[in-house]
């Protein structure tokens, strides 16, 4: 009995290690049929269990009122290698210089962004709760997988909980955090209201107002990791403002 269950786990290390390996031929592929359009774009990529897609378009918004041009693929369902590598390539085709993508655990899992460079990766937060289908142990090990990527830019939620585990993951360039406890863009209050929320940031040692239509607690939070990715990008303190306000999740 021992024999065959040694001979079955060798058997699932063989079959993982081959659908990486198959997943890494692919992207080879299709960077070859699509021509390699990450070499003229920077990658933005956010993570986390909760607030992607509200982040994503938050940055959309502040590169938009930079003057850039911005394609966003923004969605908490697990998406296919072949899906990212369309998009872009379409993102490409229409002139984009960035592209704004959320990274659903899923997808780290799968290999999907195998290959692909990564300029900013930023992580909202991690709430355990916030699994569906993942232990939280197995989530953190996918999650690595975009932080190995060799980012230049990273930025971290220093007021979540489990802060002190992602607390490794450092950019190539810079490391970026927020939060209430955080130096570089940190949270000094806010006010929440019917139809928005308000919040006074203090962004490298600068005091500034932000507003959204988004509303509840949590829109300060995505708020801050929005203004961290900007601060790390060099974008302008009134482009952050003009960008977040912009965003209407009811449009």
């Amino acid at each position: 009995m021992m024999a065959k269950r040694e001979e079955s786990n060798q058997g699932k290390k063989k079959n993982g290690g081959f659908k990486k390996g198959s997943q890494k031929l692919k992207a080879k592929m299709l960077k070859s049929y699509y021509g390699n359009p990450m070499k003229d774009m920077k990658l933005i990529a956010i993570t986390g269990t909760t607030g992607k897609v509200v982040v994503a378009h938050y940055i959309h918004e502040i590169l938009k009122a930079s003057g850039e041009q911005v394609a966003v693929l923004a969605s908490d369902q697990p998406f296919k290698m072949g899906m990212l590598h369309k998009f872009l390539s379409d993102a490409w085709k229409a002139g984009a210089n960035y592209v704004v993508v959320t990274v659903p655990a899923e997808a780290l899992r799968d290999n999907v962004f195998y290959g692909i460079p990564v300029t900013v990766a930023a992580m909202t937060n991690f709430v355990t709760a916030g699994l569906k289908d993942m232990e939280p142990e197995e989530y953190l090990e996918n999650e690595k997988t975009l932080f190995d990527m060799k980012p230049a830019i990273v930025v971290l939620n220093h007021d979540d909980l489990n802060y002190d585990t992602f607390a490794e993951f450092k950019g190539e360039l810079e490391t970026v955090t927020f939060g209430q406890s955080s130096m570089d863009v940190k949270i000094l209050n806010s006010k929440l209201y019917n139809k928005g929320v308000e919040a006074t940031l203090s962004i490298s040692s600068e005091i500034v107002t932000v507003a959204t239509f988004m509303t509840g607690e949590t829109a300060v939070s995505y708020m801050a990791c929005a203004a961290a990715i900007a601060k790390g990008l060099e974008l302008k303190i009134e482009q952050i403002i003009e960008g977040i306000a912009e965003y209407d999740p009811e449009s």
